[in-house]
């Protein structure tokens, strides 16, 4: 079986394990020829509590919106959109920053050279939603249900590898080769590690950013 020279890579900027995911998906990229697709998935709507609006209905939403800002920014350029995930992903899960709120996002695309208006330019554009929630419900269609998920070009859905603290150069191409092997069984549908007390400490640890950052219950507990 001839490898991908493509993958297409579902996140929600807001999780954790995604994030720590994409820092190794970089890792493969860079380190072979495989293009990266950065594409979109809602935790906030798969997970949206019954009689709680839908992330596109609120003015602002925290996952929703960071991605529709992604959205803008991949209309001009894939690259842009990386950079958005890689920058504001760091911001949140690495450094503790809050992302999700409209003068941290501001604030980091001007850390990119960019436009601070293109924050409010995505949440004024409907179509940006659109193209969150297209790519939201392929994930739903293929029976996928979170983040990271992978999609081949053939179509195959892979979730996963769900990581913390992701291998960098020959051990992330190596773990790249695991994935692509699972290619070839097309009905090996899971195969988990048990964690252990050690697993859930370094998790809490490589997490306390994140869990820092965590603000947002009480910015969205709203009834519809």
């Amino acid at each position: 079986m001839e490898p991908p020279t493509s993958v297409d890579f579902h996140f929600d900027l807001m999780c954790p394990y995604a994030y720590q995911t994409s820092v190794w998906m970089r890792e493969v990229r860079d380190h072979t020829d495989l293009a990266v697709n950065w594409r979109f998935f809602s935790l906030e709507e798969v997970n949206r509590e019954e009689g709680k609006k839908h992330p596109w209905e609120r003015e602002w939403s925290y996952g929703w919106s960071m991605m529709r800002i992604g959205a803008l920014l991949r209309r001009h350029d894939m690259a842009l959109l990386d950079e958005w995930y890689a920058r504001a992903g760091k911001a949140l899960h690495v450094e503790g920053r809050k992302p999700h709120r409209i003068e941290v996002a501001e604030a980091l695309l001007v850390e990119m050279g960019q436009d601070p208006a293109l924050v409010r330019q995505a949440i004024d554009d409907p179509t940006t939603g659109d193209e969150v929630k297209a790519e939201h419900d392929r994930v739903l269609e293929g029976g996928g249900f979170g983040v990271p998920t992978l999609v081949f070009p053939d179509g195959q859905t892979l979730f996963g590898p769900v990581l913390v603290d992701p291998p960098a150069g020959d051990a992330a191409v190596r773990l790249w080769h695991g994935v692509l092997a699972w290619l070839e069984f097309p009905h090996l549908y899971e195969l988990q590690r048990p964690k252990t007390r050690d697993d859930i400490d370094l998790i809490a640890r490589t997490f306390t950013p994140y869990f820092n950052a965590r603000d947002w219950e009480s910015i969205q507990n709203d009834t519809p």
